[in-house]
C-alpha cells in the first residue's frame, strides 16, 4: 500500500467518523463543528483524485462561508438542549431507508462510471485543458438544466429556512413602521391636570410673616 492509500484510508475514517457525529451529537454547535470536518476530510479527498478546484471550492465557500454562516443561525436561534429534543431513534427507521436510497443510487451511477472529463474536453478543443476549464464547459454546456434545478431547490430552501426562522417574539421591542406613519400628535401627547403638591414660594412667605 503506497502512502496515497494511506491517506486515502486516513481522510475516509475522518470522514465517516464525522459524518456520524453530524447526526448523533445532541448539541448542535458540536453538529455544526463535526460537519466541518467532515467537509475539510472531503476536500482532501478530492485534491487526492486531482480534483484541485472542487477541493479548493470546498474549503473556500463551505468551510470559510457557508459553515460560519451556519455556526452563527445555530447560535442565534433559541434551541432547546432538554431531555430527547432531537427524536433521534423515533426518526431513525425513516431516516436509515432514506439514506439506503442514496446510497444505492450513489452505487448505482458508480457501478456505470463517470465519463473522463478530460478526455472529452480533449476531444472538443484538439488541446490539453486543465480539469477546471474543463469541468466548467461541462457544467454550464451538458449538464445546464440540471444546476438550473439545483439553484432553484437551493432558493425554495433558502426561502422556507428564513421563513421557519420568522417568530412573533412577545419580548420584540421591534416598532411597526406602519404605526409610526399612523401616529397622530394627540396620542403621543397628553396634557394631564396635576394638583400642585408643594405650595408657591409667595404663599409660603405670606403665611410666615401672619405668624411672625
Amino acid at each position: 500500500m503506497d502512502y496515497q492509500t494511506g491517506f486515502f484510508y486516513l481522510f475516509a475514517a475522518v470522514l465517516l467518523f464525522s459524518a456520524y457525529r453530524v447526526i448523533t451529537s445532541s448539541n448542535p454547535v458540536h453538529a455544526v463543528l463535526y460537519l466541518m470536518l467532515s467537509f475539510s476530510q472531503a476536500a482532501a479527498l478530492w485534491l487526492i483524485l486531482k480534483a484541485e478546484f472542487l477541493g479548493l471550492t470546498l474549503v473556500l465557500v463551505y468551510l470559510g462561508a457557508v459553515m460560519v454562516l451556519f455556526l452563527f443561525v445555530v447560535m442565534m436561534l433559541d434551541i432547546k438542549l432538554d431531555g430527547d429534543f432531537w427524536g433521534f431513534w423515533q426518526n431513525f427507521p425513516l431516516a436509515a431507508a432514506v439514506g439506503a436510497v442514496v446510497a444505492a443510487e450513489i452505487i448505482a451511477v458508480l457501478w456505470v462510471g463517470f465519463p473522463n472529463i478530460t478526455a472529452q474536453a480533449v476531444a472538443a478543443t484538439g488541446a490539453e485543458v486543465s480539469n477546471t476549464k474543463a469541468l466548467g464547459r461541462l457544467l454550464y454546456t451538458e449538464y445546464l438544466y440540471p444546476i438550473e434545478v439545483a439553484a432553484a431547490i437551493l432558493l425554495v430552501a433558502m426561502v422556507a429556512a428564513i421563513a421557519l426562522t420568522l417568530r412573533h417574539r412577545k419580548d420584540s421591542k421591534a416598532i411597526n413602521p406602519g404605526d409610526q406613519v399612523r401616529v397622530r400628535a394627540a396620542d403621543r401627547l397628553v396634557v394631564l391636570s396635576v394638583a400642585a403638591t408643594q405650595k408657591a414660594a409667595e404663599a409660603a412667605a405670606t403665611q410666615e410673616e401672619v405668624k411672625a
